[in-house]
């Protein structure tokens, strides 16, 4: 895949925000690029800066220094109208399935919006609807009922429906089943894994949780205080990480047996221990 041109890149990216004593580094100088079908997962703790780099690619925050490009085109300081003829390209799910789908509306609205918006006719956009509840596997009468009537996994699967409406080329995935259960995460990140296959569309996956990032990824970019630390392709990174912060990362993921759970706990603490020791 290496020699496919970047569908996707973000070079030297820096993001302040606030100036003088009060000014914050969210991102400092950082460069990635994705290729169509490709995965590069974004994994790091609170505060490393793994959401501002898909908010900047999103337009909702503006880089302070540095360049994304999109399929050749220029879109770090895009007007509005532009940023929103890019919607048909980029799309986003988000964190929280609960308050990322509206609830006064039906599963039908929400999935018809962005295909109205778009100028397809309603009958169009309704013989769309079906498909794409098909593909997510959720039942033939969901288009009927509101956002309440489903459990997370299934609202996340509409959310999921959503993005891939308009059949993007990149979807930035925040977060996306950090609210779920370890089970229902997993359906999820399988039903992720089909739509790239089926679509070859690209994600830019971004998570604190250095196990979910492998299930999904291609390639891991580890970042910490909006510096990167690591990065390579996901074998080498998530089974024998090299850096200190990304093995911290590694002995926090969760897993299912519990005596494993504690010796990387123990290790965890080890690390963390060993830091504070040279600081």
């Amino acid at each position: 895949m290496s020699d496919i041109a970047p569908l996707l890149t973000v070079e030297d990216v820096h993001v302040v925000f606030g100036s003088g004593r009060k000014a914050f580094t969210a991102l400092n100088g950082v460069s990635l690029d994705i290729r169509p079908g490709e995965t590069m997962g974004l994994v790091g703790e609170s505060g490393s800066g793994k959401t501002t780099i898909g908010r900047a690619i999103l337009g909702l925050v503006a880089p302070t220094q540095g360049t994304i490009t999109f399929d050749g085109r220029d879109i770090t300081r895009l007007r509005a109208a532009e940023r929103r003829s890019l919607a048909r390209d980029v799309q986003v799910i988000f964190q929280d399935p609960y308050s990322s789908l509206n609830p006064s509306m039906t599963v039908a609205d929400i999935l018809a919006e962005p295909l109205l918006i778009q100028g397809w006719t309603r009958r169009d956009a309704y013989a769309r609807i079906r498909e794409l509840l098909d593909r997510v596997g959720l039942p033939g009468d969901a288009d009927r009922r509101l956002p309440r009537e489903f459990s997370g996994g299934q609202r996340q699967r509409i959310a999921i429906a959503r993005s891939i409406a308009l059949g993007p080329k990149l979807i930035i995935c925040d977060e996306p089943v950090s609210a779920l259960d370890l089970t229902t995460q997993a359906r999820v990140l399988d039903l992720l894994v089909e739509i790239q296959e089926a679509t070859g569309v690209a994600y830019l996956f971004v998570s604190h949780d250095l196990g979910v990032v492998r299930h999904i990824s291609h390639r891991v970019m580890v970042l910490y205080r909006g510096d990167v630390v690591e990065e390579g392709e996901v074998d080498q990174v998530t089974a024998r990480p090299a850096h200190p912060y990304t093995q911290r990362l590694f002995m926090s993921a969760p897993v299912a047996d519990v005596a494993l759970q504690r010796a990387r706990r123990e290790e965890r603490r080890l690390l963390v221990a060993k830091k504070e020791d040279r600081t």
